[in-house]
């Protein structure tokens, strides 16, 4: 006879079967029986789960997203109903936009109180269905073995992306005979499209004939997980490559072939030379507006490759001349095999002139300002420079994300959390929590005061696990790129953008967290020496020029040739 066990246990053997390890959550009273069954499994002999009580619920799916995008494995978040459960759809949300594998499992009241606006009844999936890759309520514990089986099996496949559990209160109470189950397959989802030979050939011809080939290289690769056959595939055709922000850790820094970021802000040359290659090859990137500006003027002289996973971003923003559809690890091989070896010297040489112009005008100032007022440039570039190669980079969103990206050094894969498509302010301090539980690495969070203040209860969850990251809060005393855009676009009308801060020694003082504070110019080496060699958490505040501005920056709705180095 098969042991019969309540749903709420039957979910922790779920997990279990999934690899799950670390859970970031807030009880509730709709998911009561759910942390009863927790319980035992977070000690003891059972103990198997690591659950970090967060201080708010959108806190909980950041750190999961943290955790996913540093670990390459499914986040998950545990909250209660109605408010606990709406409260994560922005981090559900931003998970959606970035592509990033998250379990959120939510408490629900009971199947016979549905509709009848019970307490904190939300229709959840309702709600979650646009902005989630599956959405299902779970009414029955006989089910809890195959949604959570298929909830991690649609989450992890394919292109990734968030998965949203409704638990019902009676499905957790009610008992079930427990089987293990594995779901591989869904009916009409095509997580891995079969390559298809023809495109691969048009595309390697295309690359074989190109004289100004450029590589755009997104987040893909690293989802992929295909860093080297990147880089094999670079090499062997002798291709320059831009990295989208989220791609930024797919190609190191120092690698002779990496151009720089692209998009708004990204590096002077790789944009403007878009706009002059003749083979433009987007693998795993999305063609956002932050990178294509206006886009009936983007690379009209290029024949254009895609390389995607997602049938659906094919041609949805930017016409391909190629579209090779399939998991990049796969295609770029495949692509490579047939490559001619070439040296394209000259068309390389070329972004030279235009990266000088750029460290001349933009770079130098903003990284070794000679007089004035802390730049964020110059703490991003000093903190780089002393923290160990395999540093994580997480940010929040707003000028501080700007400038981190610009300036940080990406040596590893997996090094860099950031909100791009959702632009989730509040985003950076709960990410670099889930990102200091995927592994042993230095995290150093950069946050502007805006989005520091808005995620400011996770200082609780950093006192209570003393998760060892290094929060940086880059203070100007305003709502730094809002202000910047009002400076630039609405007549240096400051609506609302300057801000009145707490003190953050006070603050830090309160939840037992060690702090320093850096005005001055010739401290800010030895206060950040300070803060990495020192075990646990930590909060640097420097004191930031307030008008400083991220450049360059293509106006939005402009052709990306019209990127401007200055004010």
């Amino acid at each position: 006879m098969k042991e019969k066990i309540t749903g709420a246990k039957a979910l922790m053997r779920a997990l279990k079967a999934e690899g799950v390890t670390t859970i970031f959550g807030y009880p509730g009273g709709a998911i009561m029986p759910v942390y009863d069954a927790l319980f035992d499994y977070t000690r003891g002999e059972k103990k198997c789960f690591d659950h970090i009580l967060v201080r708010h619920e959108q806190a909980a799916t950041h750190a999961a997203e943290g955790f996913a995008r540093v670990s390459g494995q499914v986040g998950v978040a545990l909250v209660t109903s109605g408010p606990g459960a709406t409260n994560t759809l922005t981090g559900v949300a931003d998970a959606m936009m970035d592509s990033t594998p998250i379990v959120v499992i939510a408490g629900q009241v009971a199947i016979s109180s549905l509709g009848t606006d019970a307490f904190q009844e939300v229709d959840l999936v309702g709600v979650a269905q646009p902005i989630s890759k599956w959405s299902y309520q779970i009414r029955r514990a006989e089910d809890v073995a195959w949604a959570v089986s298929r909830a991690f099996y649609i989450a992890r496949s394919g292109r990734p992306g968030p998965v949203v559990l409704d638990f019902a209160r009676n499905a957790q109470v009610e008992t079930t005979e427990w089987e293990p189950t594995r779901v591989n397959f869904v009916r009409s989802y095509i997580p891995y499209p079969q390559l298809d030979d023809d495109a691969v050939r048009q595309a390697a011809d295309l690359i074989n004939n190109a004289r100004r080939p450029l590589a755009l290289v997104g987040q893909g690769v690293e989802l992929g997980n295909a860093h080297e056959e990147l880089k094999a595939f670079l090499e062997k055709a002798d291709i320059p490559a831009g990295r989208t922000m989220l791609g930024l850790s797919a190609l190191a820094s120092d690698h002779p072939l990496n151009v720089g970021m692209l998009g708004m802000h990204g590096n002077y040359a790789v944009n403007l030379k878009e706009q002059e290659c003749d083979v433009l090859i987007a693998i795993g990137m999305r063609f956002s507006d932050r990178v294509t500006g206006n886009v009936s003027t983007y690379a009209k002289q290029a024949k254009i490759i895609q390389l995607d996973i997602d049938r659906s971003e094919i041609d949805k923003n930017v016409k391909t001349d190629v579209a090779v559809v399939a998991d990049c690890k796969e295609s770029l091989p495949a692509i490579t095999a047939l490559l001619y070896k070439n040296k394209h010297r000259e068309w390389r040489e070329s972004f030279r002139e235009l990266d000088m112009k750029e460290r001349q005008k933009v770079i130098e100032p903003a990284i070794h300002p000679s007089e004035g007022p802390l730049l964020m440039g110059e703490v991003v570039n000093a903190v780089a420079e002393q923290a160990p190669d395999d540093t994580v980079l997480v940010t929040d969103v707003g000028q501080n994300q700007l400038f981190s990206t610009r300036y940080f050094k990406y040596k590893h894969k997996r090094s860099i959390c950031t909100s791009g498509g959702l632009g989730t302010m509040g985003y950076g301090m709960p990410a670099a929590i889930g990102a200091s539980f995927a592994t042993d690495r230095t995290v150093c969070c950069f946050m502007g005061d805006g989005g520091f203040q808005m995620c400011i209860e996770e200082l609780g969850t950093i006192m209570e696990q003393q998760c060892g990251v290094k929060l940086i809060i880059l203070n100007n005393n305003y709502l730094g790129n809002v202000r910047q855009w009002q400076d630039m676009f609405w007549r240096r009308r400051k609506s609302f953008t300057k801000m009145m801060n707490p003190c953050y020694e006070l603050i830090a003082r309160g939840y037992g967290i060690n702090y320093d504070v850096v005005i001055e110019r010739g401290n800010l080496a030895d206060a950040i020496a300070k803060m990495l060699h020192t075990p646990g958490p930590y909060i640097l505040e420097c004191a930031i020029k307030e008008d400083d501005d991220v450049l360059p920056i293509t106006p939005p709705g402009m052709n990306v040739n019209d990127m401007m180095l200055e004010m």
